[in-house]
């Protein structure tokens, strides 16, 4: 008999919500960073469309540095050495803020919609006996806490992980052996549910954790380019939060025959 699913996991950013963005808000973003950067003392000789572009590219420096490393720097390293590498400042300058703007990048700089259906699936999971938690990469360390609060849904996780806290990022099965240890699992007792196959599939055939549970988001796509190829594919792709917990009633149901 294979062991119950006794636990599932989510992804913040393209499964609880998606993110979007426009030109217009990124530009709205940068004037806001400097001024808020101005209050602290820190004046950028930069226009707000220099900045945004700078943001833009250096963000994605950033990103793909972390994808090979698998590890999160802090924030004030981050800020300092990537995002607003152009600009020459110093550690003492930005570290006592980089939280703070951290958490505006993630908050502000893009539109967080949650998904339909989000308190149902999780009430339904937790009405079937199922233990909950999240694992996120993320460079603030609040965002999440924040989030989970704002949506309603801190009440139902029991283990949260984020890259900001455990500087390790998906898809390296470290930070899933984490939350097999926080929770007292086995990896054929956790499913994991997310939205790309370059960082959420791919930790958990690296964690070897039970269930890969996909679904897709618009910003997917690019960091996907290529997975499939690599042999990459969920166990279960699904449109909506609702599908979830039919599929995991469902794996129980068969693995206790």
């Amino acid at each position: 008999m294979i062991e119950l699913i006794r636990a599932v996991l989510f992804d913040l950013g393209g499964t609880v919500h998606l993110c979007s963005t426009t030109r217009e808000r990124k530009l709205w973003f940068a004037e806001r960073l400097l001024s808020r950067l101005s209050e602290y003392g820190i004046l950028l000789d930069v226009s707000p469309a220099l900045l945004s572009e700078q943001l833009e590219k250096n963000a994605e420096l950033y990103k793909h540095t972390a994808e090979e490393t698998m590890r999160e720097l802090p924030p004030e390293t981050v800020w300092r050495e990537y995002y607003l590498r152009d600009h020459h400042l110093t550690h003492e300058q930005l570290a006592p803020i980089a939280e703070e703007l951290s958490f505006l990048y993630d908050y502000e700089r893009v539109c967080n919609l949650r998904r339909p259906h989000l308190i149902s699936c999780l009430e339904e999971l937790k009405r079937d006996g199922l233990r909950l938690g999240m694992i996120s990469n993320i460079l603030s360390r609040s965002i999440v806490p924040h989030f989970l609060a704002e949506y309603g849904i801190d009440k139902y996780m029991e283990c949260v992980l984020t890259s900001a806290s455990t500087g390790i990022r998906k898809p390296d099965a470290g930070i899933f052996r984490m939350a097999e240890q926080v929770m007292g699992l086995t990896p054929d007792e956790m499913a994991y549910v997310g939205d790309t196959l370059s960082r959420d599939v791919r930790g958990v055939r690296n964690a070897r954790w039970r269930l890969a549970i996909r679904i897709p988001s618009p910003n997917a796509a690019r960091r996907d380019k290529g997975m499939e190829e690599l042999g990459y594919k969920p166990d279960h792709t699904v449109t909506d939060l609702a599908e979830i917990p039919g599929i995991i009633r469902r794996e129980n149901e068969e693995g206790s025959r």
